[in-house]
């Protein structure tokens, strides 16, 4: 069964007795007392590594998403439904090692029970082969959940979804640059423009550099809803 799982997951553990813990509810211990352990503890492991991960992930990912894009956007890759989903594709629930009352109840359904069995095959295998490795399974799956999460525009600042529209038309990243700073230093004003392609597609002030670059992107964002740099100067 350990294998099959394995085999399905495409990974490959060097003490196998990590990945049956991790696939170890604590229900089965009532019924079998031999068992080595419940998978709590590789769960709460699992669970740091994923809030790492997918932090710095997104740092690298989206450098231009400001402290709360990235907040909003991590807890949603990390949430319960979204783990589920994963443990699901991998059809985690089969190998699950349940008591026969909570097989019966659901258990190899339930939602939160296959997040933490999820978060334990990631506590297992970290120790088994280490971050990278856990780098190296999560990417693809943080990819395809955050460009599902993207579509939520209610994660995102505007800049943020400046830098995705830029990225998705040009490949590459908008650039701001500051063009005046007025006003006394207990009411300073700041204005900025922001480029892509070398054109200037908005620009926008404000009582801090940050404000000013937001609506810089807000204003840049109104205009390409109607017009793409290729076809107009904006």
């Amino acid at each position: 069964m350990l294998d099959d799982f394995a085999q399905q997951a495409g990974i490959s553990l060097k003490n196998p007795s990590l990945l049956e813990r991790a696939l170890t509810h604590r229900s089965y211990l009532n019924e079998h007392p031999n068992a080595l352990e419940d998978n709590e503890r590789l769960e709460y492991l699992g669970d740091a590594a994923l809030d790492f991960i997918s932090a710095a992930w997104l740092y690298n990912r989206y450098p231009e998403m400001d402290e709360g894009g990235l907040t909003r956007l991590r807890s949603s890759l990390v949430r319960t439904e979204t783990l589920a989903e994963f443990a699901k594709e991998l059809e985690l629930g089969e190998f699950l090692l349940l008591s026969k009352g909570e097989e019966a109840s659901g258990g190899r359904e339930r939602s939160a029970l296959l997040c933490d069995a999820f978060e334990a095959v990631i506590g297992a295998l970290y120790l088994d082969q280490g971050l990278n490795a856990v780098i190296e399974f999560m990417e693809p799956r943080l990819l395809s959940a955050a460009e599902a999460a993207l579509k939520d525009e209610t994660l995102l600042d505007p800049r943020s979804q400046l830098q995705i529209w830029a990225q998705g038309e040009f490949g590459e990243t908008p650039h701001y640059k500051m063009l005046d700073s007025f006003g006394p230093d207990h009411a300073r004003q700041f204005v900025i423009e922001v480029q892509v392609e070398d054109k200037i597609v908005g620009q926008g002030q404000g009582r801090s550099k940050q404000e000013a670059a937001q609506r810089a992107a807000a204003n840049a964002l109104a205009k390409v809803e109607n017009y793409s740099i290729s076809d107009s100067e904006i």
